[in-house]
């Protein structure tokens, strides 16, 4: 594999464990608002997008209570959902010798800038990232948006820059942008639905990542 100046990740279900912690906020927020729970497919399917994309795909017929909706989810994700969202496994040795080899780490999350923030700090992370970009910085993913910014800001040709998802909105976007593109099968998406955007690869692990690019 060609050796990338830029990486970018995205966030949840890629460097963080937190599919189903998403999945079960969404589900609680729609009890509350006294709507018909999405599956756990279609929750995962709009992981990646900003949460008001989300909440518009997953709740099409309810616009009336979509800010509700939005504030119920931020609610229990912050304050009342218990589920685990631990670091996949080796993600911080990864970064370290991606870091260590020269190259330069970026974020593009469908996440709150917020939220990201709060992220950063609880997993010290924070160091590791030159450059993040949320939904509050650029239009939702799949649009290129946020990596056609990190590009500019970073000085880096698309060329020389690769993006690792999990979710074909990840995929989507960096196709969108012209860059490289890898699937992480850990979070939203498996590798059949990964594989939809051509990716150069699919990884099972951060092991099997390590060893492709550092």
């Amino acid at each position: 594999m060609k050796p990338y100046k830029l990486v970018i990740f995205d966030w949840d279900g890629t460097v963080m464990d937190s599919v189903a912690k998403i999945v079960n906020c969404m589900h609680q927020s729609a009890r509350v608002c006294g709507v018909v729970c999405p599956s756990d497919e279609a929750v995962k399917n709009i992981i990646g997008l900003s949460l008001e994309q989300a909440v518009t795909v997953l709740f099409p017929q309810q616009s009336h209570l979509h800010a509700d909706l939005i504030a119920g989810y931020k609610h229990q994700y912050k304050h009342l959902d218990n589920t685990p969202t631990p670091l996949f496994a080796d993600v911080e040795q990864t970064l370290a010798a991606l870091k260590n080899r020269g190259v330069l780490l970026a974020i593009a999350t469908g996440k709150s800038r917020v939220g990201l923030e709060r992220l950063l700090d609880e997993t010290h992370l924070r160091d590791y990232f030159v450059a993040t970009r949320t939904s509050d910085d650029a239009l939702s993913k799949p649009a290129p948006d946020m990596l056609l910014q990190l590009l500019d800001e970073l000085n880096i040709s698309h060329d020389d820059a690769l993006m690792i998802g999990d979710t074909k909105i990840d995929m989507a976007m960096a196709k969108a942008a012209n860059i490289d593109r890898l699937g992480v099968t850990m979070g939203g998406h498996n590798a059949q639905q990964l594989n939809e955007f051509t990716p150069i690869a699919t990884v099972d692990s951060y092991q099997q990542l390590a060893a492709r690019l550092v």
